[in-house]
């Protein structure tokens, strides 16, 4: 496992190159395993870990031995490959790296002297080929950026999953919703079902209803009265999942939906780590706006201490406008990625856009953020760790663990 670790942590200096042909090459190399089982494919700005997760649940409920494949991790990168609801083995998961990586060596060989296989494509490849031998019925399948370049537009899937779009990585994939969209909606299928999220922006459902119309495919809208009763936004994403299963499957059985919304778990997506401290990945000025609707859910009227971290990518100044004024303190810290903003710079920021009651402190180092977090919301508050999925996956991971992944 660690040499495993070592290679993909090795891909991260090649950084991101979008384009299918690395990744069409190296599952020709690899004897084409998307090819061996259906699969639902997801994309969205926000919620696609929550829905992958929930819609693998609702699936394996139904008979059916399904894998997901999911990004980022929070911990280690075993998290990305799932059968059965359950993480696979180390083992197994170094396994199908190294045959993976045994392809890139090969596909790199036949590319242009500054070009080369990229960690996520290599990890796309690792988990496609690993469902393949687990021999799935099923997969449910999480895109890493946009959709129509992203190293997941290879799969034959019967549904496509849209959650929402929001205004991110605007330098990758254009700067209005409707640009986004188009993106990330170029994975609809020809004959396929495309699953949008309740309440989808304007411009982007037509974005929907354009693509789906030229590839004849249908157009399902999830309902959120549809799914049980759920803690916050997470209702909304389990609607999505729902929808699609429904789609895929056809009539579902309602005992075996209710078990997959109470048994199923997201990790550090509003993950109550003890009565005090919930941790959630929030990472964008719309997955704020949902957590900052959530909050009711899990804080009631409690003291709220938040804990943020925000990569330096992101719209800071609009998430913190969006969350400090639901704060009685915030703590700022720095996630260990090289892309977080320090401290001192939130605490300036959240200083133009005002709205925190009481104290604001800076404390650099993760786990002392929180324990400072912890003291300030007292016995009886609630300390809420926020504004990069890794920052939460430091606080998760042990101390004398290796880092984590960046990208």
């Amino acid at each position: 496992m660690a040499d495993a670790e070592r290679y993909l942590l090795g891909l991260e200096l090649f950084g991101m190159r979008f384009g299918l042909d690395r990744m069409r090459r190296l599952l020709t190399t690899l004897e084409q395993p998307q090819e061996r089982y259906p699969a639902i494919h997801v994309v969205g700005t926000n919620g696609k870990s929550s829905t992958v997760r929930m819609a693998a649940a609702i699936l394996e409920r139904h008979g059916l031995r399904t894998g997901a494949y999911l990004s980022p991790h929070l911990v280690s990168f075993t998290e990305r490959v799932r059968v059965a609801d359950t993480d696979i083995e180390a083992e197994r998961f170094a396994a199908a790296v190294q045959q993976a990586a045994h392809a890139a060596s090969l596909v790199d060989r036949t590319l242009g002297h500054d070009d080369r296989v990229t960690q996520f494509e290599a990890l796309t490849a690792a988990a496609l080929t690993e469902l393949a031998a687990q021999e799935v019925d099923a997969a449910v399948i999480e895109a890493g950026l946009g959709g129509r370049w992203d190293a997941t537009n290879v799969l034959p899937s019967t549904v496509q999953v849209l959650t929402n779009v929001g205004l991110e990585h605007t330098r990758w994939l254009g700067p209005t919703i409707a640009d986004i969209a188009v993106e990330k909606v170029d994975v609809v299928r020809p004959g396929g079902t495309l699953v949008i999220g309740p309440d989808l922006h304007p411009d982007a459902r037509a974005a929907a209803e354009r693509v789906v119309a030229e590839r004849e495919a249908l157009l399902v809208e999830a309902r959120v009265e549809d799914a049980p009763e759920m803690p916050g936004y997470q209702r909304r994403n389990f609607a999505v999942a729902r929808a699609a299963a429904e789609a895929f499957l056809g009539e579902l059985d309602p005992d075996a939906v209710a078990d997959a919304a109470e048994h199923t778990t997201v990790p550090g997506r509003m993950q109550h780590v003890d009565e005090q401290l919930v941790l959630d990945g929030a990472h964008n000025a719309a997955g704020m706006e949902a957590l900052a609707a959530s909050l009711p859910s899990f804080a009631g009227e409690r003291r709220l201490v938040a804990v943020i971290s925000i990569l330096e990518d992101k719209d800071a100044a609009e998430m913190l406008r969006v969350l400090l004024p639901h704060c009685d303190d915030v703590v700022f810290c720095k996630a260990a990625s090289p892309r977080a903003l320090s401290p001192a710079t939130l605490a300036s920021l959240g200083a133009q856009v005002g709205g925190v009651r009481g104290t604001v402190t800076v404390e650099r180092d993760v786990n002392d953020a929180v324990a400072l977090a912890r003291d300030l919301a007292g016995r009886d508050g609630v300390v809420l760790v926020t504004g990069s999925i890794y920052l939460v996956g430091d606080l998760l991971r042990p101390r004398d663990a290796g880092p984590g992944a960046t990208l």
